[in-house]
């Protein structure tokens, strides 16, 4: 009996279970504590970005009344609470639950809109997975309120992905549902005054009160999360189920960027839910990517002794320095949530911003604000249009690049920390902000002087940084290449007749050692 072909097919049996052995095996790099998520280090695709944009989308944009709308329509008095009233009805008869049910999206197209975005200059979209509202916009497994069962039936997250990734753009998820626990415990309450007086709103509503309603089958409280008395911390089935709904969003689409809403991570007073996420999301990443990290976790009030181990987000503000870490600016152009009639910034604001955070090691993630309906508004579509244009002549000092020795100089500053743009100044020619991209520096002026003249002091000589090496200097934008003198007042640029693009100017200065490693 030739005893070769059994040999052989035990040792491939073999072969084969141990291929499926180490299939199996998942990278375990990252344990769920801090000492052990320290190990991270920010992929080099997010620093090198920059810029991005971000569809903070849901059920809330259909009645276009902006932000925290789900919350307010449930408090008396609140301008959300009265045209909810005088538009959808009482909150007792008319809930949030059924506004998500009137979100169709029915014009939205995602290929249209991340075109727009690309072209505004985005290097990465992100989308919200869902917010306060606790309304999931995926296909979630383990939350029956979601945008494939109830409202658009589409797979807002899904398509989002598969559009952004098509066009190139890195893709990103927010998620802001830790907070709904106590966020919603107003729709358990009920007017004050007036002819409902004491009757309670639709918060305190079960599935055994759908029989016959659109949402018979549903449990009104898997949405509000209010089985509890106002005030109780969030019970072990609400951290449960948050937990397995993100794991849930992070397998299903891969994301590239993981934002949350919460202070450090999330409902990090109830457990470890938001260090086992973490963890688990660089593993997955190394796991998608043949052991390459290429995931980004934003999360927010990021203490020093932390910044290496996430990305510290901070919502409409800034920093004041260079940081050694890279971080992003979360920040939009009008309300979070569409809101119709609103002042939205304008391109130069928003433009100088970006530059400043750049030259701070930082990134920009802009919201567009979308309509209930899937769209954006024609102001909105102005306003990537500029951006564009500004883009095309501006971008080369602005991607792949990195901070200098010095982020800037000028008059204006910035305060560090979170919701501090409204009190920010305009810039003035004065202000300067560098850039540095191999061999070359850039420097932004981020106004337009009226003598036609610009000076940088950081580039003065003998005393300067650069001392006498500078070449050439030349504004993007401006084919010839321009006049200019450097002494011990600094380097003084000769601007042309013509402004090559509105809004931050920026000049390519070449040289010997201007760009030195930071």
């Amino acid at each position: 009996m030739n005893k070769m072909p059994l040999v052989m097919g035990i040792v491939l049996c073999c072969g084969l279970f141990a291929l499926e052995i180490h299939a199996a095996e998942k990278t375990d790099r990252f344990q769920p504590n801090w000492e052990s998520l320290k190990q991270y280090e920010c992929p080099d695709w997010f620093r090198n970005a920059k810029f991005g944009i971000w569809a903070h989308w849901s059920a809330q944009c259909v009645p276009e009344q902006g932000d925290w709308y789900a919350r307010n329509m449930y408090r008396q008095g609140e301008p959300q609470y009265m045209y909810h009233v005088g538009h959808y009805g009482h909150p007792s008869k008319v809930g949030f639950k059924d506004i998500c049910n009137l979100w169709k999206a029915e014009k939205w197209d995602p290929e249209k809109l991340i075109n727009l975005y690309k072209r505004a200059g985005a290097k990465y979209f992100v989308a919200l997975a869902n917010h306060h509202c606790n309304f999931d916009c995926w296909n979630s497994k383990h939350h029956a309120w979601n945008s494939v069962n109830i409202g658009p039936k589409k797979d807002i997250v899904g398509e989002w992905a598969k559009a952004a990734r098509k066009e190139g753009l890195r893709f990103g998820v927010t998620v802001h549902s830790a907070r709904s626990w106590t966020w919603y415990e107003v729709a358990q309450g009920s007017d004050g005054e007036g002819p409902l007086k004491s009757i309670p709103y639709d918060g305190i509503l079960t599935r055994a009160d759908g029989k016959g309603q659109w949402w018979d089958g549903y449990d009104p409280q898997e949405l509000y999360a209010q089985n509890h008395k106002s005030g109780d911390p969030p019970d072990q089935a609400y951290i449960d189920n948050f937990y397995s709904r993100v794991v849930d969003l992070i397998d299903s689409y891969r994301p590239d960027l993981l934002y949350f809403d919460d202070r450090i991570l999330p409902l990090e007073k109830y457990g470890d839910a938001g260090l086992r996420i973490a963890a688990h999301y660089y593993n997955a990443s190394m796991d998608w990517h043949n052991g390459k990290l290429e995931a980004v976790l934003n999360t927010k009030s990021v203490p020093d002794a932390l910044r290496k181990a996430v990305v510290w987000d901070i919502e409409r503000g800034r920093t004041n320095r260079k940081e050694s870490y890279p971080w992003q600016t979360d920040t939009c152009i009008g309300d979070w949530h569409y809101k119709s009639d609103i002042a939205y910034r304008m391109p130069a604001d928003v433009i100088t911003t970006l530059v400043d955070i750049v030259s701070k090691n930082g990134n920009l993630l802009l919201n567009i604000p979308v309509r209930g309906d899937g769209t954006i508004d024609d102001r909105e579509i102005r306003f990537l249009q500029e951006m564009a244009k500004w883009m095309d002549v501006n971008g080369e000092a602005i991607f792949d690049s990195k901070p200098w020795i010095l982020f800037g100089e000028g008059p204006t500053c910035v305060g560090t920390g979170g919701f501090g743009e409204r009190n920010a100044k305009p810039y003035t020619p004065q202000d300067i902000r560098f850039t540095v991209k191999g061999e070359n520096l850039f420097a932004f002026a981020l106004g337009w002087p009226a003598d036609g003249k610009v000076v940088i002091q950081s580039l003065a000589k003998p005393t300067g940084f650069s001392g006498n090496r500078i070449s050439a200097v030349n504004l993007l934008g401006h084919r010839r290449e321009l006049k200019w003198t450097q002494d011990q007042k600094g380097l003084t640029i000769v601007l042309p007749a013509q402004k090559p693009c509105d809004h931050a100017y920026a000049f390519k200065v070449t040289g010997k050692d201007l760009a030195p490693a930071p």
